[in-house]
C-alpha cells in the first residue's frame, strides 16, 4: 500500500507519546502533562477544533494552569485545524525546536550498518538500565531509580506483548551507545526515540538501530516508514538513507 501525502501528514499529527505518570486532555487538541523526571511541563499538539486559533491557545494555557505546569510547549503540524502557529507568533512564543517529518517506503531505505555494532531488542531489566544510560545524557532526564526501572520494564514487556512498541539497543564494545523504538500503526512504522551518546556519534550506531527497526516494522506488515528527525542531527542521516521530507513540525514555548 502506498500512502498519500495527506495520509502521511495526518499520521504524523496523530502520533504522540503519553509517558507513564502523565496526565492528558484531548479536548480541542492533545495536551500531555509530563512527569518531573522527563522535564515536566505540558506538550500540546494535534489541533482538531471548531474554536478559532486564539481560543485554542487560551484553552491550552488554562489547562496548563489547572495542572500547575511550569511551561507549555506547543508542537505545530501542517494538518492542524485551525492553524495556531500565527497566533503563537503573535503572542511572542519562542521557537525552541524544529523537526522534519520524513517518510519513505519501508523497503526502499538503503542502510549499511557497521558490523562491529551489536543490536538487540529490549526485554530485560539490565537492558532497561542500559537504555536509561543512553537517554539520560541525551535527553537531559533524571535517571530511573530501582522502582522506576522495574515499572519501565513492565511497560516494555506489555508493549512487546501487545504490539504497542518495541525498543532496540545498540552496543559498541559491549557498551550501550544508541537506542530507538518503533510502533506499527495503520501500515506505518513509526520510528521514535532515536538517540546516540555523544562519544559514539559518527560510528554508525544510529544507522544500526534504524535498520533493525525497519526490519521489525516490515516483519509486522508496515509499508511506509515515518520519522520526525531534528534538522541538526538525525534528519541529514535519514535523507541520505532515502527518506523524503514531507513537512515540518515546530515547537513554540509559552510562559504559563
Amino acid at each position: 500500500m502506498t500512502h498519500s501525502l495527506d495520509e502521511i501528514l495526518g499520521a504524523a499529527a496523530e502520533w504522540s507519546w503519553t509517558p507513564r505518570e502523565s496526565r492528558h486532555d484531548d479536548t480541542h487538541l492533545r495536551l500531555t502533562l509530563y512527569p518531573a523526571r522527563l522535564g515536566g511541563g505540558v506538550r500540546a499538539s494535534r489541533v482538531r477544533s471548531r474554536l478559532d486559533a486564539g481560543e485554542v491557545v487560551d484553552y491550552a494555557l488554562a489547562r496548563s494552569r489547572e495542572w500547575a505546569a511550569t511551561g507549555l510547549t506547543f508542537w505545530t503540524n501542517p494538518s492542524d485545524e485551525p492553524d495556531v502557529e500565527p497566533e503563537l507568533r503573535r503572542r511572542g512564543a519562542a521557537l525552541v525546536d524544529t523537526v522534519s517529518v520524513l517518510a519513505a517506503p519501508a523497503d526502499s531505505v538503503a542502510l549499511e550498518a557497521p558490523s562491529d555494532l551489536a543490536v538487540e531488542v529490549v526485554r530485560t531489566l539490565a537492558q532497561v538500565r542500559d537504555v536509561d544510560a543512553v537517554n539520560v545524557p541525551v535527553w537531559g532526564q533524571t535517571p530511573l531509580d530501582e522502582q522506576g526501572a522495574r515499572d519501565e520494564l513492565d511497560d516494555v514487556v506489555a508493549a512487546l506483548e501487545s504490539g504497542a512498541g518495541i525498543q532496540v539497543l545498540a552496543r559498541l564494545d559491549e557498551a550501550p551507545v544508541a537506542v530507538g523504538g518503533c510502533t506499527v500503526v495503520g501500515g506505518f512504522v513509526r520510528l521514535w526515540g532515536g538517540s546516540t551518546v555523544a562519544a559514539a556519534r559518527g560510528r554508525g550506531a544510529y544507522r544500526a538501530v534504524l535498520a533493525e527497526r525497519l526490519r521489525i516494522g516490515m516483519e509486522q506488515g508496515a509499508t511506509t516508514a515515518l520519522v520526525k528527525g531534528r534538522v541538526s542531527t538525525s534528519a541529514p542521516i535519514l535523507a541520505r538513507a532515502g527518506f523524503r521530507q514531507v513537512g515540518e513540525e515546530r515547537a513554540y514555548r509559552l510562559a504559563v
